[in-house]
């Protein structure tokens, strides 16, 4: 066996798991209580996370608890990852549902599922402006501030040595070409909420690496992108504890994955954090997914600082949009061209060079357009559209919903269903909600509601009981 420190080197021992391998989590140190065991498991490069291992590297899924009663699911899980990260169990509603009540039921089945497994975790998220309880999202100011670091402390301190890398804030950054922070409860308490999370987080956790996530941050020239690296590096210089920055990399036809995408990679790591890509999914299918996949896979092994890869998902079916069939194994848990692309790009291997010193200042040229082309007749006429992917399991659900804007684009819409009887929604990102029966409303917030002609957006719902059935129907302004 070889002994893997968590924060200090970030790296995977090659054959960096086995299904049968035991991770000893030692009570009492923190120092040891950081440190991760691992064993040797399939052969070399016959598995995404063998062969990610040998790199000194993991990849990783996002997983759900209700799941791990789905055999295909479970067997895939064992079979080719080396690390998870819990889709929903983690976030703020899940673990603290009443103020000062936490609950973490759900997420431990995931955490003990990855330490009986030998896998690392990644903790997703300690502080994010969406999925908030009730109580949370009706609180301000100070009583707000010390409810998120309560919160952080809280949740951080029980997963103490446990946890491989924290996503301590999620997506505070808005979209759009002023690199502005998002508006938000959290961001209203004053511009220093980010850094103090990360300050509650390193005392409640000290072995475990604090990372920055957000989406949208893949090309290099992108004011959001700018925004954040400014941050790491302005962190970096005051010492605020900041170990790693995660790209999402939801990559579809309106956000592509960028040709500087190594660039963006390097960047961050020359600021001398490590860059974990942390959502990863691709919407299509066949050789150009495949070809994207790959690329992805050669652009972190190029860079000695990506440490890891995770997939936001293992089936299509699993994805929060399932319609765009993202990932590497389909609906029946078969292995796609995408697999075979990623397992080849991961045993290929990589250069990882240094990364070189990026441009002290954002470039002058300006964001290049997504090559997208609309189709003829957008759908919708002069409003919208909207369409539904469902992840159903015994008791809840949860919607992701795409708005495609009509001929005449929108400056805002609205999308409505109906919810059957007994079920009721319990939080929505992306979309202001009103209701949570019934008959239900979702509306734009201030960064999605303009599209352009044939343009998309997506916004999601999560609720109990049974998900609704019929076609939403969408109102543009």
């Amino acid at each position: 066996m070889k002994h893997v420190s968590a924060r200090a080197s970030g790296r995977w021992s090659a054959g960096a798991r086995r299904r049968t391998a035991l991770v000893s989590v030692l009570a009492g140190a923190a120092a040891v209580a950081a440190t991760v065991i691992f064993a040797p498991t399939a052969s070399a490069g016959t598995t995404l996370g063998a062969s990610a291992a040998e790199k000194g590297r993991y990849f990783g899924a996002a997983i759900a608890a209700h799941k791990l009663s789905d055999s295909t699911y479970v067997g895939i899980l064992n079979r080719e990852f080396n690390s998870v990260t819990p889709e929903n169990e983690m976030k703020l509603d899940a673990t603290e549902p009443q103020q000062g009540v936490f609950t973490f039921t759900n997420a431990d089945r995931i955490v003990n599922h990855a330490i009986a497994n030998g896998m690392a975790v990644r903790g997703h998220t300690l502080a994010w402006h969406s999925q908030q309880p009730g109580w949370m999202q009706n609180m301000s100011g100070t009583a707000l501030r010390q409810a998120m670091l309560n919160h952080v402390t809280r949740v951080a301190s029980y997963y103490r040595g446990k946890i491989h890398s924290w996503d301590v804030v999620n997506e505070a950054f808005a979209d759009g070409s002023t690199g502005a922070r998002r508006d938000s409860n959290l961001q209203r308490t004053g511009d220093d909420w980010i850094e103090a999370a990360f300050r509650a987080a390193r005392a409640a956790d000290p072995g475990a690496k604090l990372c920055y996530n957000d989406y949208n941050t893949d090309n290099w020239t992108h004011a959001k992108t700018q925004a954040v690296y400014n941050l790491v590096r302005d962190f970096k210089a005051r010492g605020v504890p900041i170990d790693c920055v995660g790209l999402q990399s939801h990559f579809n036809p309106n956000s592509p994955y960028p040709s500087n995408y190594r660039t963006t990679l390097s960047s961050f790591a020359a600021l001398g954090v490590d860059v974990q890509i942390t959502e990863l999914d691709i919407e299509g299918s066949g050789t150009t997914q495949a070809n994207t996949y790959r690329s992805v896979v050669a652009d972190c092994l190029a860079v000695a600082r990506c440490t890891g890869i995770t997939v936001w998902g293992i089936r299509d079916t699993d994805s929060w949009r399932a319609s765009g069939t993202p990932l590497l194994f389909d609906g029946n848990g078969n292995k796609k061209p995408a697999y075979t692309a990623t397992l080849e790009a991961l045993n290929a291997g990589g250069t990882t060079t240094p990364p070189t010193t990026p441009p002290t200042t954002p470039p002058t040229t300006p964001p290049t357009t997504p090559p997208t082309t609309p189709p003829t007749t957008p759908p919708g006429g002069a409003g919208c559209s909207a369409s539904v992917s469902v992840n159903q399991w015994t008791g809840g659900f949860v919607v992701t919903v795409r708005v495609t804007a009509g001929s005449g684009g929108t400056q805002g819409w609205a999308v409505s269903t109906t919810l059957p009887g007994g079920a009721a929604v319990t939080n929505a990102w992306n979309a202001q909600g009103s209701g949570t029966t019934g008959s239900v409303t979702f509306r734009n917030v201030a960064y999605n509601g303009q599209l352009g002609a044939g343009a998309s957006t997506e916004f999601g719902f999560q609720g109990t009981g049974t998900a609704p059935t019929g076609t939403p129907t969408c109102t543009a302004s």
